[in-house]
Parts: C-alpha cells; sequence; structure tokens
C-alpha cells in the first residue's frame, strides 16, 4: 500500500449508528480486519517509519450520546456526533499510517469534589447540577462539606472542610474554571462510561488490522480534585502540602516518543483543552520545537454548550489559537494525513 493512499471506509461502519449504543461483534470485525489487512496490504504497525499516535480524549458515551449524561452538542446541537463520525472516518482512511489509538476515559463515582453529594447547604439540601462554588460561596458558609461523604472517605471532618477552602481557592489563583457541580457521569461500571460504540469498533479493527494494541488511559477517579486533563489533575497537593494526586508523566513521555501526535475528542472546552494546554506546558519546558509534532482535529471536538445557560466556545477556539501560535497545528480530518504530517 502507498503511504500516500487513503483507504476506503469498510462496508460495516454506518454513519447512522454513531449516536447509538450497541454491542461490538468482535469476532466477526476481528476476521474482517485481518482479510482487509491482507487485501490493502497493510503492514504491521511494529514496521512503521514514522511513528503516528491518534490520542482520542473521552470519547465516552456519557459525552458522546444524546440524551446522556453531559452530550457535548456545541452549537450545533449535535457536536460529538458530528464529530465521532468523521473520527471514524478518519480512523478507516488512515489505518495504515495510525501507529497507535490512546484512548482516555474519565471515570467517577458519586463522591468527588465535583458532584452534588460532595456539599450541603445549612438546610441540608445538595447543590444543583452546573451550579459553580466560589470561594465566597465557603467562606460565607452558602456550602460547606457533607458530613456523610467525609466519613465515607475516611476524612477528618473539620479537615476536608480547610481543604475544600483550599481547593477552591487553588483553582483561582491558577486562573482555571470555577469549580462546577457536573451532573453525575461517566459513572464507574455504567453504560456511559463506555468507549461510543461506534469508536471502540474502528479502534479494535485497527488493533487487528496492524497489530497495534489499543491504549487506555483511566482519569477522574481521585475524589479531590477535578481531572480535566488526561495529564494533570487540576489540584496537586491539599492545604499541607501533602501530595493528594500526581501527574501522569509515563503518558506524557509516551506521547512525546512518538513522531506526530494526533489529538481529537470531548470536550474542546474541558478536557481536550487542558489535556493539550499541559502537554504543551512540558514541550515549552523542554523543547518548544516539539510543539510542531502535534496536531489538533479541529472538526474533531466541540465545546460545552449548554443552551440559555452557557457557552464555552468562545475559550475553546481561544485556547486553540493560542496553542496554534505555540507552534502545533490546526487540521481537519477530512485532509489526507500526508497533507499536515511531514516528517
Amino acid at each position: 500500500m502507498s503511504v500516500t493512499t487513503q483507504l476506503p471506509i469498510p462496508a460495516h461502519f454506518d454513519r447512522s449508528s454513531v449516536a447509538e449504543v450497541w454491542r461490538v461483534p468482535y469476532q466477526v470485525r476481528a476476521a474482517e480486519a485481518q482479510a482487509w489487512a491482507k487485501q490493502h496490504q497493510i503492514r504491521p504497525a511494529a514496521e512503521d517509519k514514522r511513528r503516528i499516535c491518534l490520542l482520542a480524549i473521552d470519547v465516552q458515551n456519557t459525552f458522546c450520546i444524546p440524551g446522556y449524561e453531559l452530550f457535548v452538542g456545541g452549537r450545533s446541537g449535535m457536536g460529538a456526533v458530528e464529530d465521532n463520525i468523521r473520527l471514524c472516518e478518519f480512523i478507516y482512511r488512515n489505518l495504515g499510517q495510525i501507529t497507535e489509538i490512546a484512548l482516555t476515559m474519565d471515570t467517577h463515582t458519586a463522591a468527588q469534589i465535583f458532584h452534588s453529594l460532595f456539599w450541603i447547604d445549612q438546610a441540608g439540601n445538595h447543590p444543583p447540577a452546573m451550579a459553580m462554588i466560589s470561594l465566597e460561596d465557603l467562606e460565607q458558609g452558602r456550602w460547606q462539606v457533607n458530613p456523610a461523604v467525609a466519613v465515607n472517605l475516611g476524612k477528618d471532618y473539620d479537615e476536608l472542610q480547610t481543604y475544600a477552602r483550599h481547593y477552591v481557592r487553588q483553582l483561582s489563583q491558577a486562573n482555571k474554571y470555577l469549580l462546577t457541580i457536573w451532573p453525575y457521569h461517566s459513572m464507574l461500571g455504567g453504560i456511559g462510561h463506555a468507549i461510543v460504540s461506534a469508536v471502540e469498533e474502528a479502534c479494535f479493527f485497527h488493533n487487528l488490522a496492524r497489530g497495534s494494541q489499543t491504549r487506555f488511559e483511566i482519569k477522574g477517579g481521585n475524589p479531590l480534585t477535578e481531572n480535566y486533563s488526561a495529564l494533570k489533575p487540576e489540584v496537586l497537593v491539599d492545604q499541607n502540602q501533602q501530595t493528594i494526586a500526581q501527574e501522569n508523566r509515563a503518558f506524557l513521555q509516551r506521547l512525546l516518543s512518538f513522531d506526530a501526535i494526533v489529538i481529537a475528542g470531548q470536550a474542546k472546552s474541558h478536557c481536550v483543552a487542558w489535556t493539550v494546554a499541559d502537554l504543551l506546558n512540558e514541550i515549552e519546558a523542554t523543547d518548544p520545537k516539539l510543539a510542531q509534532k502535534v496536531y489538533l482535529l479541529e472538526d474533531c471536538t466541540s465545546a460545552v454548550v449548554v443552551p440559555d445557560v452557557v457557552d464555552f466556545t468562545e475559550q475553546a477556539d481561544a485556547a486553540y489559537q493560542r496553542f496554534a501560535e505555540a507552534g502545533m497545528h490546526l487540521v481537519k480530518s477530512t485532509e489526507p494525513i500526508e497533507a499536515w504530517v511531514r516528517l
């Protein structure tokens, strides 16, 4: 197969199914993938002379299926679905050039600092989903830590209350978003936690066609911090400067080992932007020229938009512009990969 030729889309891919949840027929797809590789002379990933990683961030049902907990509709109203149609087609067309696919998975339980259960007001009520909690809210007693959560986490209540103020203060000092109370989402063991069926199928097909194990990176399980970025939690130390969380250095170094890193996923304004920002920070501290190996699939990501509540599109676009100015490339999935990956 010529490295300058895009592949056709396999017959099993159905664009209309990308918005649905279903079981991937693994055995059937495995046989088809191996036959596809033989038919199109696709060589094993281990033989790649230029190594390209596709990083797909949080392409999970909870963010990508209409009606699920935090569906990222973007301004079109169907953003994540449209993004994933293009993402699947990008994987299939460039099957012979993508060396590895890495999938991050937001992973939560109920008693976490960004969920309603963690907080109560003076009357014992929990904050509603999408409420935002500021340092002023905590200092004036509008919200306080739920004592039941302290017991469940095995924490001293007063210490946890002090930590909560520290946490919100740290977000403010780092110019991060206010603490947002998100709807319960990406719940470990639930359907929402799973990778979108069509994307999972495309990744599995790639895995079998190229002999390249899909890499899964779990994030977000720490009850004491948000974890938008796949590379680093929002807050790393408590009020006593004791470590509560760590950067994912191993994954960061693995990403930088590739000749090119192609990034897609949800949401452009949150987990994608935070991951790319952390990647850029590492690059600028190491070798700013490394930014040139990063390619952002602009048409495979959307910003969080809640009609009549909040729209993060402008913040997301501003972040992407900053990434481009630092040397990263803003590209389209519909263009041949050779048009923008020059090694």
